[in-house]
């Protein structure tokens, strides 16, 4: 038996529009699309790291109640949940390629604390630091 995280669940405004982002422009691949009525479970992986998915989940009802639902919303886009990090070979070539895509970064990649980083925020708000590997 091994212990292992599986699976991390984030907050979205909008599912379509978080899938369009994280399949579209940072090319994970879905992993789970699934409706239950108006709940819909949907998780993403990263294409190198297929036994981890990322939980694309909207704050609603059963898991919350719709004032709750806003609150979580409007924490969100404020980018005050705190930041998932990617590590990526190359900072730079990995931004570039992005933006290429259509990714908006908040911050360039920059050379500090003996690594290379740039910060982006996915359509929702929630913040991600790419982290270049030493």
């Amino acid at each position: 038996m091994s212990d292992a995280i599986a699976m991390v669940g984030l907050y979205v405004r909008d599912q379509d529009e978080a899938l369009d982002f994280y399949v579209g422009k940072l090319d994970f691949k879905v992993h789970t699309d699934a409706r239950n009525g108006d709940y819909r479970w949907l998780t993403v992986q990263h294409p190198e790291q297929p036994s981890f998915e990322l939980g694309l989940f909207k704050p609603q009802p059963p898991t919350v109640d719709e004032a709750t639902a806003q609150v979580l919303n409007e924490v969100v886009a404020k980018g005050a949940m705190p930041p998932l990090v990617l590590v990526v070979d190359n900072c730079q070539a990995s931004y570039d390629a992005m933006r290429e895509r259509g990714v908006e970064f908040t911050q360039e990649p920059i050379a500090r604390y003996g690594r290379v980083d740039a910060s982006v925020r996915d359509p929702s708000g929630n913040g991600w630091k790419m982290i270049e590997t030493p």
